[in-house]
């Protein structure tokens, strides 16, 4: 189901320098869409892709002048795909974004600088995020500050069902410039209600990667020039550590130093712990009763260790 807004400025156009598509996602963001959007006025070719929310979202973003286009949410890394496979982009690059996040105005033209010189081998270009706790920037907290958002049309793929990986065909190259990202814009309480969908998800892939015999690299996960091949060898070895709550914690206050963020640095490096035990707990107590079920046996009180 698609609509297009016939009510775009003309200002837009006029002043239009930058040739970027921009795509957004989204499912019930009335709250934070209208500050993304404001971010990426810029843009004549801006695509909101929506899981048929049911709240203001799509009225929001057609008065924007956005084009809305809906599928039913199936998961995260296939809904992605079918955004980047399946809307009629304008521009050969797209800048892809969630509505919790923000463009600042130094960043477009630096973008535009960094695709008018790029090789036809260039495929993406990974863009410094700054993650926010309200409004203290967790310079020092945040686990993953690069990210590939800017790509090449028909050269990235999504992979995996939670905490998905962007595949490029092709470079990657940096650029100097960031973004801002406001995960708690809603409040802790619904980003712990995120989390513990995540961590479900994520508990069920560990398992998945485990009983594949997946094999994962020490050498890879510390010095693969491939962010994303050394983010997943990294996250694969410390999942099999004992104890990964308080490593956890321990890695983000005391070798990242997250106490320099203050208050909102301590407190985020809880709430990761937090969703660290989330995933330990979710894991045991999928190998307990795929155990029983495999054996037929009667279903026991389950022990914590």
């Amino acid at each position: 189901m698609r609509w297009k807004s016939s009510n775009v400025p003309l200002a837009k156009f006029v002043a239009k320098m930058i040739d970027i598509s921009v795509l957004i996602l989204t499912k019930n963001e009335e709250q934070d869409l209208p500050a993304c959007l404001d971010s990426v006025s810029w843009c004549d070719d801006l695509h909101v892709f929506d899981s048929f929310s049911q709240d203001r979202t799509v009225e929001i973003a057609v008065r924007a002048g956005a084009k809305v286009t809906q599928r039913e949410f199936d998961s995260y890394a296939s809904q992605r795909n079918a955004a980047l496979d399946n809307l009629d982009f304008k521009y050969p690059w797209i800048l892809i974004l969630d509505a919790d996040e923000r463009i600042p105005e130094s960043l477009p033209v630096l973008l535009n600088k960094h695709i008018s010189r790029a090789s036809l081998n260039v495929s993406g270009f990974r863009i410094r995020r700054r993650d926010f706790l309200y409004n203290s920037w967790l310079k020092h907290a945040q686990i993953s500050p690069f990210y590939i958002r800017l790509v090449r049309k028909g050269k990235a793929r999504y992979h995996r069902d939670i905490n998905e990986v962007l595949e490029v065909d092709g470079v990657v190259e940096d650029i100097d410039g960031f973004f801002d990202h406001y995960p708690f814009s809603k409040g802790i309480n619904h980003w712990l209600s995120k989390h513990n969908q995540y961590s479900t998800m994520e508990a069920k892939r560990w398992l998945e990667e485990q009983n594949g015999l997946t094999t994962f690299s020490l050498q890879k996960a510390l010095f693969s020039k491939d962010f994303n091949e050394k983010r997943f060898h990294q996250k694969g070895i410390f999942y099999k550590l004992p104890g990964r709550p308080i490593l956890k914690w321990l890695y983000m206050i005391l070798y990242r130093r997250a106490f320099l963020d203050g208050r909102a640095g301590i407190i985020y490096a809880t709430l990761q712990a937090i969703y660290e035990y989330f995933i330990v707990l979710k894991a045991k107590e999928k190998m307990h009763f795929d155990s029983l079920n495999n054996t037929n046996k009667a279903v026991k009180p389950l022990k914590y260790s």
